[in-house]
């Protein structure tokens, strides 16, 4: 590997100002996709690695995660396939389901004027079915997991005779979650003659030791990430579910003292629902995406610099280069997936060392972003409840009370309304009290005023002798051997066929369950690990949604078979004389695959959420 005068020191504050992406050497196709994206000039890496791999080298990129990395590698890769090629041209291995998800939307977008570009997502948790069709039609392009990846190889399903480019992205973090050995195992099964680019954000002994044994001559490349916000900028985030993100964002407004705000949308349909909803409850919102025309993006534009308008309500590739400097707060009403999109949203406020506002509304299955964010950022977001009915009513009365005061300073409106309320005390007789609040009453219409009390949370019921007996257990904690424990109310008891001959630990039942099943981790209750086989509290009303997904969940390379536990405790030897399985009337199953690799050595958080179908040719929102 190259050192010294072989190595490229990227820092973002050196790139070349007038560097665009047409100086780097990519195809018409690929800068007119970007072009569409709203992609300008290349960041750090992207200007140092695209030319050394359209140049065929090997690579090795030091970088943080949201410096641009995907398009680093996708786009050399995008520019140089054979699309006469039926079997895959392209392997990149990611750590979780969720990055291999970005990354084949990435490659979709940056193929967007190439015609038929296939490129297929393979994790762990979705069926075989779509993806053995979808490799039979032929794909130039596989983002997928260590795990399934190996699957496929046994399977023989998976031909890489033909591969030539291999992306390991996120090295490190797949070594941290025991891939290592599935990753060398994938190399070994793939051509010598490959061009291979590996990105991690640290470089330990284990990921310089492959480097060298599977990269022939590589370049080095160093990325100081650029990701770093301003100071003077507010952080801050509140969970909700997606069906309340309106709500959520209505609150925010009531309570929020701002003067021009930017919300941001993740699609083009997303920002008009939201200015459209906007306007239905009062606030001068507009949208601006992809579809509105240049002229009448300025004219928006120009709306809210004036005044004239509020909140704007805009795509990432809509909002590039927006400075307006009476933006005080941005609202992120979808969080974004990397880092570097989320510095450039909330940079529209704090602009020229005035403080900024930004808040991030995130889903609880979106928590993960949160933390990608604070690595990549170094700074730390606060998390905030969403505003009460009681802080709304206050700031409510507060504007009230700033209205009357503003009245009472026209003396001379004022003395022509004192006559008219004389007039009708003296007729009706009414207090003048009375009639100060019917003139409110009048003035505000039929919107209320005031919101209506949040309902009161269902009483707690009181706990019976029975759970009265301590705190609820942490992670792992588990009754002493031969103690049945009763479930704390509203969790069932789950059995798993892994336990101490796997040498499974509750992080990694944890993580499996998290990730493939979709659950949370307040939804785990004690986890109790036996020679054979493990007890899992769970709610009790697991939807059947969530079993179907973990169907064919595996850890340390076994199916764990999840399915509520009998209680009744007793066992059998299997027909071969090997170790117990249980006897409890669930029937067995036989495993599928042989034991490849020792018990432990596959990390299952990450490698296998069940998703969605892949969608190929997906525009920009």
């Amino acid at each position: 590997m190259h050192t010294n005068a072989d190595q490229i020191e990227a820092e973002a504050q050196t790139e070349p100002a007038a560097m665009t992406f047409s100086d780097l050497g990519l195809s018409q196709p690929v800068l007119k996709a970007l072009k569409d994206i709203g992609y300008e000039t290349p960041s750090a890496i992207q200007a140092a690695t695209i030319p050394t791999l359209l140049g065929g080298r090997d690579v090795v990129g030091m970088a943080q995660t949201g410096t641009g990395k995907t398009a680093a590698f996708a786009l050399p890769i995008i520019d140089r396939l054979d699309l006469s090629q039926k079997t895959p041209q392209a392997l990149v291995l990611a750590p979780t389901r969720e990055l291999a998800l970005q990354v084949c939307e990435a490659f979709e977008k940056y193929a967007g004027h190439l015609k038929d570009v296939h490129v297929l997502p393979v994790y762990g948790g979705q069926g075989y079915g779509v993806q053995l069709s979808a490799l039979r039609r032929g794909v130039h392009i596989v983002v997928g997991t260590p795990g399934r990846i190996i699957d496929h190889l046994e399977k023989g399903t998976l031909d890489l005779s033909g591969l030539q480019y291999l992306v390991l992205d996120e090295a490190d973090e797949m070594l941290k979650m025991g891939f290592a050995e599935d990753v060398e195992t994938i190399l070994a099964e793939t051509p010598d003659t490959k061009q291979v680019a590996l990105f991690s954000a640290t470089m330990p002994a284990t990921i310089r030791r492959m480097s060298q044994q599977y990269l022939h001559d590589p370049e080095e490349i160093t990325v100081k990430s650029k990701t770093q916000t301003s100071a003077n900028i507010s952080q801050r985030y509140l969970i909700t579910a997606w069906q309340q993100k309106m709500d959520a964002l209505t609150r925010i407004l009531e309570v929020e003292n701002f003067d021009g705000m930017i919300v941001f949308g993740r699609t083009r349909s997303i920002t008009e629902e939201i200015a459209e909803k906007l306007r239905a409850r009062g606030y001068s919102a507009a949208a601006i995406n992809g579809d509105i025309a240049q002229p009448q993006r300025e004219k928006t534009v120009n709306q809210l610099k004036s005044g004239k308008l509020d909140i704007l309500v805009a795509t990432d590739v809509a909002a590039r280069g927006l400075d307006v400097e009476r933006v005080s707060h941005v609202v992120n009403y979808d969080i974004p997936t990397d880092a570097e999109s989320y510095v450039h949203r909330i940079g529209r406020t704090g602009r020229a060392g005035r403080s900024g506002d930004a808040i991030s509304f995130v889903t609880p299955r979106e928590r993960g972003l949160v933390k990608m964010i604070e690595r990549a950022t170094r700074q730390e977001l606060t998390e905030i409840p969403l505003p009460s009915v009681d802080e709304v009513n206050v700031t409510r009365l507060s504007r009230f009370d700033d209205r009357i005061t503003a009245a009472l300073g026209e003396a001379e409106r004022i003395e022509a309304f004192r006559d008219i309320v004389a007039h009708y005390v003296r007729n009706h007789d009414v207090p003048e009290a009375d009639v100060a609040a019917a003139l409110a009453v009048v003035a505000q219409g039929d919107t209320p005023l005031l919101l209506e009390a949040d309902p009161e949370p269902a009483p707690r019921r009181e706990r019976t002798e029975r759970t009265d007996r301590g705190d609820r257990p942490a992670f792992g904690d588990r009754p002493e051997r031969g103690e049945r424990r009763t479930p704390r109310e509203g969790f069932a008891t789950y059995r798993i066929n892994v336990g101490k001959r796997q040498r499974v630990e509750p992080r990694q039942i944890v993580g499996a369950l998290a990730n493939e099943g979709g659950l949370r981790r307040d939804d785990f209750g004690a986890i109790k690990i036996m020679p054979d086989f493990s007890l899992v509290e769970l709610p009790a009303n697991l939807p059947a949604g969530a079993l179907d997904r973990l169907a064919d969940t595996r850890i340390s390379g076994q199916l764990i078979e999840l399915r509520p536990d009998s209680g009744r405790p007793q066992r059998r030897k299997d027909a071969t004389g090997g170790s117990y399985r249980d006897n409890r009337g669930y029937g067995d199953r036989s495993e599928s695959r042989g034991s490849y690799r020792d018990s432990g050595s596959r990390g299952s958080y990450g490698d296998d959420r069940p998703a969605r179908k892949p969608r190929h040719k997906r525009s920009d929102g």
